[in-house]
């Protein structure tokens, strides 16, 4: 479902208007410990972001990204590491001694104060004279698009811009660094897309130092500067959207950031043989002997022409997503493979069509 009454009432600007002035910070969280009696939430994560970095963590529920991210607000103390925003160690000063702006999934606006005053709040905290509180509220509320609604109460908006004004709230501070705890996920599919747009337009504008924590990929890839995946209090890896994607270190990257085929295979000296194609190892040698290969839609070809070259196989599904197709194919032995393709290409499920595959490298991991 859309939600119709943002995309009729907000104003979603192409450029963000505002002086804001915002002083970026390193930030860096060293061999981060935090223990839940006999659980390590997170297990001795070390992590770096440069001035002006937007950063996601992406991973599953419980894998520890929340957690890192509130320890680096102050609102969950540490059992070991250090944590430092400009080469400072933060670890024992509170979350209102930090600097930092946070924006939840939740988002937390005073049912009882305007638009404006909720805006305000965290200004007159600080005991800012009311001028200056009402100037940079609005240079804030600008900033976001909703400079027209500051007299409004929080019922009267839309979910889309209740979190612009968490968003602004967070801003007008004009804290070193910004935390985003999944702050899309409340939001209609549309919007979530438009206002993680608009994020990343303020994020760029201000050159604020961002962590962003998401579950979803599609989130993380658009957004991130770097993203950071982990797996039960670890980092599993980090790098660009592009790298990950590409050149996944571990099988759980490949699994976790976007979709691969799991082929079975041989491995021999680095060399996967599968399927009647061979590829390349990518990550860490590992022993000679019988894998999974992770290989992704794209890099699987069909073809449906009567006398295609590959592999023989049957039509399972077939999918419409816009830009693409993505088909799912039987193959001997009743292995499935997922294929992405052009639109111009739509078989039926029942036809007979032929795979191959492009070559390109692929992760994997010992056959059970």
């Amino acid at each position: 479902m859309i939600d119709t009454q943002a995309l009729r009432t907000a104003a979603w600007p192409t450029e963000p208007a505002t002086t804001l002035a915002i002083t970026p910070a390193t930030v860096e969280l060293d061999a981060v410990v935090k223990v839940y009696g006999t659980h390590r939430a997170l297990d001795g994560i070390s992590l770096a972001l440069e001035p002006g970095e937007f950063v996601a963590l992406l991973g599953p529920s419980g894998c520890g990204k929340t957690t890192a991210l509130r320890a680096l607000a102050g609102l969950e103390a540490v059992d070991g590491g250090s944590i430092r925003i400009d080469a400072e160690d933060v670890a024992g000063l509170p979350t209102n001694k930090r600097d930092i702006g946070m924006v939840f999934q939740a988002y937390s606006l005073f049912p009882h104060m305007t638009v404006l005053e909720n805006v305000e709040f965290g200004l007159r905290m600080r005991r800012v004279a009311a001028a200056e509180r009402r100037v940079r509220a609005h240079e804030a509320l600008d900033l976001v698009g909703l400079g027209d609604r500051g007299e409004r109460f929080a019922h009267q908006l839309s979910g889309g811009q209740q979190q612009r004004v968490a968003l602004a709230r967070a801003l007008v501070t004009r804290p070193r660094v910004l935390l985003l705890d999944e702050p899309l996920s409340a939001l209609d599919a549309k919007v979530r897309v438009q206002l993680r747009e608009q994020i990343r337009r303020i994020q760029t504008e201000l050159g604020i130092t961002t962590l962003f924590v998401t579950h979803d990929q599609e989130e993380a890839l658009a957004v991130a500067d770097r993203v950071a995946v982990m797996r039960e209090g670890r980092i599993e890896q980090i790098g660009t959207p592009e790298e990950l994607y590409v050149t996944p270190a571990t099988p759980f990257v490949a699994d976790f950031v976007g979709l691969s085929n799991r082929v079975p295979g041989v491995l021999k000296a680095g060399t996967i043989t599968a399927a009647g194609a061979t590829f390349e190892l990518l990550g860490d040698p590992q022993p000679d002997g019988p894998v999974l290969a992770y290989v992704r839609p794209e890099d699987v070809v069909l073809d449906t022409s009567p006398r295609g070259k590959g592999l023989a196989a049957t039509v399972v599904a077939s999918s419409f997503l816009g830009s693409l197709r993505r088909t799912t194919v039987r193959l001997e032995g009743d292995l499935l493979l997922s294929v992405q393709h052009d639109v111009s290409l739509q078989p039926a499920p029942g036809d007979g069509v032929r795979v191959g595959f492009r070559g390109n490298p692929v992760s994997a991991i010992s056959a059970p």
